[in-house]
């Protein structure tokens, strides 16, 4: 009965048809819009809250620390779901557009778009006019004046282009003497070679810098119609390398000229017979900023096929000063008594005493193990205390982060000197309530036992808390292992050596690493070794720069 009644509304006029299905399929479209607008509000609130959010995480960071150890780590994944919410919203709101354009009485929801700064000015600015009528297209006249004109700024990218320079060496003879005379080949970092400066250092910078093999550039390079092998490209690093020594040997005598080093060492896979092995490669960081060194940073690093103690004794054979490293025992004969050429002292990172009891005191961690029914470790209060006396005098050391070494030694002996004291006394104390196998009891041991090295900081305003900056320097190899799995070959390892040593000096310096590359790379055949110290990373200016001033 329902169903007769509803048909029997339907008007058998084909004209009422179609105004009533043209009612329907507008209120179809209205829907569809109105729905549309939701998910773009929706999406474009999500990256809202994702953006203010990172941005929370960010300015917490800057003004209490690190809150946790793997906070770099979390925010780098806040920063990835943003970049998707950010496309998500961009997407929703073309798809708003398109709905409301059928809609007519629906405006189509517009988000507030992220903040974008002024294209740089050092950009090549390309004028393209668009054709002015030639009369009024109102009254048809042809007495046009201009008024002003408004600009549209695109921003676009010119695919890399490759070329090959012909260098023409026109030969004479002498009608007298009948001498031939011919002007010398052009300067290759190979002998015999064929690679341009700025092609070897994108070379070098996309395998050390950017953790790109050869393999890999090859692809790439023969996709853009430019085959060339991989042993061929292996070549001209190898050349490369070898042309940058220089430049290596003087950044390792300014680093070695420190009165206070950061020093760490990290595993890389090198290829052996049938298997890899694992070698190390160490790094010696020279940064005076913190306590506002006029000296330049710089990292040296050194390659090694094992981890034996004789290699840091190597490296700093005729070195004397602070030495800032973690409690690696190789070290352990630099400290000694009576050493020649002089003493080294040791200092504590607070960082990995830290580290011993945050990771027993991880609250987060366990709930997060319990929540995906793994077995979590116990939470321990010892720890969790440890971890706020640690955090206190992180926050004195902060508010002193780049003030000169007396002032940082005077506010030290007035605030942190009474906090050190105190967590000796606390730990002492803790110490005999646990058992010698405990897990608290090797924290609490690793520093009572290193006391001297961790406690110097309070009578040198130049040492640091931690290690961190040997260990930010450190951080593009294990990035690297990821891409390039191992070394395959030892003297491979002693060139990524003398490469990372100069990228990451560059980049500390703030210095493209790539563009320095190609400068060095073009002027050292000709440059007087006297003044070879020109092109370091600290003293260089790029060519434009030069002209400029």
């Amino acid at each position: 009965m329902g169903m007769e009644a509803a048909v029997s509304l339907v008007p058998d006029d084909v004209a009422a048809l179609k105004a009533l299905l043209n009612a329907a399929t507008r209120r179809a479209d209205e829907a569809e819009a109105q729905l549309a607008n939701a998910k773009a509000r929706e999406s474009a609130t999500e990256a809202m809250i994702a953006h203010l959010k990172l941005q929370i995480a960010k300015l917490k960071r800057e003004a209490y620390g690190t809150s946790a150890e793997r906070s770099k780590r979390l925010l780098a994944q806040m920063e990835l779901h943003l970049e998707d919410l950010e496309a998500d919203a961009s997407e929703d709101e073309l798809v708003t557009e398109a709905a409301a354009a059928k809609a007519l009485s629906v405006t189509a929801f517009e988000r507030k778009r992220p903040s974008r700064k002024p294209f740089p000015d050092h950009l090549p600015r390309e004028r393209v006019v668009v054709p002015a009528p030639c009369s009024c297209p109102a009254c048809g006249s042809t007495r046009l004046a201009k008024l002003g004109e408004d600009i549209t700024e695109t921003l676009e990218v010119i695919p890399r282009a490759w070329k090959v320079t012909q260098t023409v060496r026109e030969k004479f003879s002498c009608r007298d003497c009948e001498k031939i005379t011919q002007p010398p080949a052009p300067f290759h970092v190979l002998p015999r070679g064929w690679a341009g400066p700025s092609f070897l250092a994108m070379l070098l910078f996309e395998k050390y810098g950017q953790h790109q093999p050869l393999n890999r550039q090859a692809e790439r390079f023969a996709r853009e119609g430019v085959p060339l092998s991989t042993s061929t490209l292996g070549d001209q690093v190898g050349g490369g390398a070898h042309a940058l020594l220089p430049i290596y040997r003087l950044i390792e005598a300014h680093v070695l000229a420190a009165e206070r080093l950061h020093g760490d060492d990290t595993t890389v896979p090198v290829l052996a017979k049938g298997k890899t092995d694992t070698a190390r490669l160490w790094v010696y960081v020279r940064d005076d900023k913190p306590f506002a060194g006029a000296d330049p940073p710089a990292a040296l690093f050194h390659y090694s096929r094992d981890r034996r103690g004789e290699h840091p004794q190597a490296h700093l054979t005729s070195w004397t000063g602070i030495l800032q490293a973690d409690a690696y025992g190789g070290y352990g004969e630099l400290y000694r008594e009576g050493r020649m050429p002089g003493p080294i002292f040791e200092a504590g990172c607070f960082a990995h005493a830290r580290r011993k009891f945050f990771e027993l005191a991880d609250v987060e961690g366990a709930a997060r193990k319990k929540s995906r029914g793994e077995r979590s470790g116990l939470i321990y209060p010892i720890a969790l205390e440890a971890v706020q006396r640690i955090d206190a005098l992180f926050d004195i050391e902060r508010a002193v982060n780049g003030s000169s070494a007396a002032e940082r030694l005077a506010v030290r002996q007035e605030l942190s000197a009474p906090l050190i004291a105190e967590l000796h006394a606390w730990l002492t104390e803790q110490l005999g309530k646990l058992s010698r196998n405990h897990d608290l009891a090797k924290a609490i041991n690793y520093m009572l036992r290193r006391w001297a090295a961790f406690s110097r900081f309070l009578d040198d305003g130049r040492i640091c808390l931690t290690n961190n900056a040997a260990e930010r320097a450190l951080r593009c190899v294990p990035l690297g292992r990821k891409a390039w799995l191992f070394c395959g070959s030892d003297r491979g390892g002693q060139r990524a050596a003398i490469l990372y040593t100069l990228i990451q000096t560059a980049r500390l310096n703030d210095i493209d690493p790539q563009a320095w590359l190609a400068d060095v790379l073009a002027r050292i055949a000709d440059h007087p070794v006297s003044r070879l110290d020109e092109l370091l990373p600290w003293n260089w200016q790029s060519k434009p720069a030069a002209i400029a001033a």
